[in-house]
């Protein structure tokens, strides 16, 4: 197991984590966070070097159409139903204070 996880570092990510730990639960974090980077290193020790890098375990090719407006605009016929409007837009009450 890994033991460059010091109190420092699980203090740190508590404070990122905005999480109040307990001594036991510090602890613990250690462990985890230890095992989890000794599985990372694990992983580093595979040969990939003719593996191709890629982001998806499937063959998945991004379908791209042209962007077409097909149904207008309908921007008057919204303004239409609102009770009052202003510079092409709705006019509501203020509700920031």
């Amino acid at each position: 197991m890994a033991n460059y996880i010091d109190d420092e570092t699980i203090e740190y990510v508590g404070i990122l984590a905005k999480l109040e730990l307990s001594d036991e639960e510090k602890e613990a974090a250690k462990k985890d966070m230890a095992s989890m980077l000794d599985y990372v290193d694990k992983l580093n020790e595979l040969d990939t070097d003719n593996v191709v890098p890629m982001c998806h375990i499937f063959d998945v090719k991004n379908v791209f159409r042209e962007d077409v407006v097909t149904n207008g605009d309908g921007s008057a016929d919204t303004l239409a139903n609102a009770p009052e409007e202003y510079r092409d837009g709705f006019m509501v009450p203020k509700t920031v204070v």
